[in-house]
């Protein structure tokens, strides 16, 4: 159904790795693996089946939990239309109690509308992806070739911007498509 892979670090795992814990819960103890190191970040995805086999208005939620005796903190989610994810994992943080026990990774599947927004920083993130994918669509409807490179007009920032500028003004919820 779903799997990760952890950055500098050279297996994918499936969800044979991790432990069922409830009917639609399943968790890894990265303590079971042989990482030099808590991983930094990871990369959750779901199996093309499984992404269109996700009944409506469901998603595949993914939290971490630095330590034991640290709550489970959300990261994201996954679904037909954002069937992979690249996830920074938090730290243990500051708290003045030494973490204690194996750090986890947790995938459930919930409701998409009961789920918390993502962390600020992903969808600062996704936000600038869809906003650069907004302007490389406009500079490709302008650009020529000229012997195997693409040549854009010199003004063709400025030209998009004020584009997009007049349209954020014509439409206030013009900049809330950019958020997904």
């Amino acid at each position: 159904m779903f799997g990760v892979v952890f950055p500098d670090h050279s297996f994918p795992l499936d969800a044979t790795a991790f432990a069922q814990v409830a009917p639609n819960s399943w968790a890894l103890d990265l303590s079971t693996l042989s990482l030099a190191a808590t991983p930094r970040s990871a990369v959750v995805f779901l199996l093309p089946a499984a992404a269109a086999a996700l009944p409506p208005g469901k998603a595949v939620a993914v939290y971490f939990q630095p330590a034991a005796n640290r709550p489970f903190a959300f990261l994201g989610a996954l679904g037909p239309g954002r069937p992979s994810a690249s996830l920074p994992l938090p730290e243990a943080g500051d708290d003045p109690e030494r973490p204690l026990g194996p750090a986890k990774l947790g995938v459930a599947v919930e409701d998409a509308a009961a789920l918390p927004p993502p962390p600020d920083g992903q969808r600062a993130e996704r936000v600038a992806l869809r906003v650069g994918e907004n302007l490389f669509n406009f500079m490709q409807s302008f650009c020529g070739a000229d012997g195997g490179k693409l040549v854009v007009p010199t003004d063709i920032l400025d030209r998009w911007f004020r584009k997009f500028q007049e349209r954020a003004k014509k439409d206030p919820s013009y900049l809330k498509t950019f958020d997904f």
